[in-house]
């Protein structure tokens, strides 16, 4: 299909009625708040693992880490289905994201209840809540399973939407706009888990998933305020070239599948995931059992939790600000002079954590100096794919990276939980060799080179401009447009 855009006409084009909710500011950093939300929830539920472990699931590891696989699943399973319709949905993905961050706050309402239904469960933390139980609790167990299936398909949908509409918005700055759009879950990521902390010295684990519950709840309303209309520019950016009906979003999903190099990105995200998720989701079991961060250490009831949360925390504050400059270089320079490096050096520092990680002291350094790169690489990989594909499939091109990426990871918890048990130290052996595999495919895989960011595109990229993935739809590409070595029309690619 010829990629017929019209950008001269985009000023046409309106976000919303109001001058407000049309600025670069109000999208970007409402998005990215939002997207805050979800990480500083999921990841507090991380912080407070060891607990449901001992409290709830008779101190089963592979119980614990079998709810993050529920999540892997569950939000697998929704991902590439939930993309197709996200493209083919495009006017309504306010209406959306609306209603994902009301059933986030459900399904969180859900994991709390599982709490609650424990014998003896108070608002307060009880002096003896670290405890270990004799059994697993089989009703709090499915509630716990159930909860997070549903906080992962909000999740996972939340994510299409939002990213596609950044992408439309700023084609030019991409990858610098999902870095900032990662930097808002960082955010959540680092407040999260501090409070969490914080919060466990005083109150119960579920007290605590039960006030974070309300927030997304709440915030589900202005979600819908300030974004109903925001599918509107991308519906406009594709109408012309092709139509909304989702028998023509399954003609373009056909087409992108069959692009290689879509799958060598694919891969290497999916290995990525595998490492990150089977890392973290171990990660605090290992601070409250070797360094003895839990409620009843000998630091102390106030003080082992609230490191715990810290440190966590601290994991993702490097990123903050490490994110949005990793992403401002791979736009500058390449995705793979970022990538590559980022992830070989993501290998070395969990291989320092054998010797190392039992010392706390230590243990932040490594943590702090994991952040650099732990969380700037995804929207990174993101953005890479997207340099690729053609404007009307960014959701679906994001649901099938989510989707490949959650097959490849979902099983890594239980993995990663099985090797812990039988020696701490094979978890950081098992991270480092997914993230050098990871490494290694992607310096095979072919990506666009990009031409230097130009500043004539206004103030953002909704107006006057051309879309480098327009005007060259010839068939140069791996599925019908320009690529490396193709005649991009206006020529915002030069190779």
């Amino acid at each position: 299909m010829a990629h017929a855009h019209h950008d001269h006409a985009m000023p046409s084009v309106v976000e919303g009625r109001t001058g407000f909710r049309r600025g670069a500011a109000f999208i970007i950093g409402g998005l990215s708040s939002g997207h805050g939300v979800f990480h500083w929830i999921a990841q507090s539920f991380i912080v407070v693992l060891p607990e449901v472990r001992d409290l709830l699931l008779g101190g089963s590891i592979i119980a614990a880490t079998s709810i993050q696989t529920t999540r892997e699943i569950a939000s697998g399973v929704v991902a590439l289905p939930g993309g197709v319709l996200t493209d083919a949905l495009r006017r309504y993905w306010g209406w959306v994201m609306a209603v994902c961050m009301a059933l986030f706050g459900v399904g969180w309402l859900l994991m709390a209840a599982a709490g609650w239904q424990m014998p003896g469960s108070t608002w307060v933390a009880a002096s003896g809540s670290g405890t270990l139980s004799t059994a697993l609790n089989p009703v709090g167990y499915a509630l716990l399973i159930v909860g997070m299936a549903v906080v992962a398909v909000a999740a996972s949908v939340w994510h299409l939407p939002a990213m596609a509409a950044l992408s439309s918005h700023f084609t030019h700055r991409r990858g610098a706009v999902l870095s900032f759009h990662g930097v808002g879950g960082n955010v959540g990521d680092v407040a999260g888990p501090v409070l969490t902390g914080l919060l466990l010295t005083t109150l119960a684990w579920q007290s605590i998933i039960t006030i974070y519950a309300a927030v997304p709840l709440f915030l589900a309303f202005l979600v819908f305020w300030a974004f109903r209309d925001i599918g509107h520019r991308a519906q406009a950016a594709v109408q012309e070239r092709v139509t909304s009906s989702m028998s023509a979003q399954v003609e373009e999903t056909k087409l992108l599948v069959r692009n290689p190099r879509i799958w060598g990105i694919t891969i290497v995200a999916g290995l990525r995931g595998m490492a990150y998720l089977g890392f973290v989701t171990l990660l605090p079991l290992y601070l409250a059992d070797v360094l003895g961060l839990k409620i009843d250490s000998e630091k102390g009831l106030l003080e082992g939790v609230f490191i715990r949360g810290s440190l966590i925390g601290l994991l993702v504050l490097v990123g903050i600000f490490a994110s949005p400059v990793m992403g401002y270089l791979s736009d500058r320079f390449s995705r793979k002079v970022v990538l590559v490096p980022g992830m070989a050096f993501l290998a070395v520092v969990t291989l320092l954590m054998v010797p190392f990680g039992d010392n706390l002291l230590a243990m932040t350094i490594l943590l702090a100096v994991l952040g650099v790169f732990l969380y700037s690489d995804q929207p990174i990989l993101t953005a890479a794919a997207l340099d690729i594909v053609r404007e009307g499939t960014a959701a679906t091109t994001l649901g099938l990276l989510s989707t490949t990426r959650f097959i490849f990871s979902a099983a890594s918890p239980i993995l990663a939980g099985w090797l812990y048990g039988i020696d701490y130290t094979y978890l950081f052996y098992y991270t480092a060799a997914l993230y050098a595999a990871a490494a290694l495919i992607l310096l095979m895989v072919r990506l666009p080179q990009l031409a230097p960011v130009t500043e004539h595109h206004g103030h953002h990229d909704d107006h006057g401009r051309h879309d480098e993935h327009g005007h060259g739809g010839h068939g140069h590409d791996d599925h019908g447009h320009h690529d490396d070595h193709g005649h991009g029309g206006h020529g915002h690619r030069h190779h």
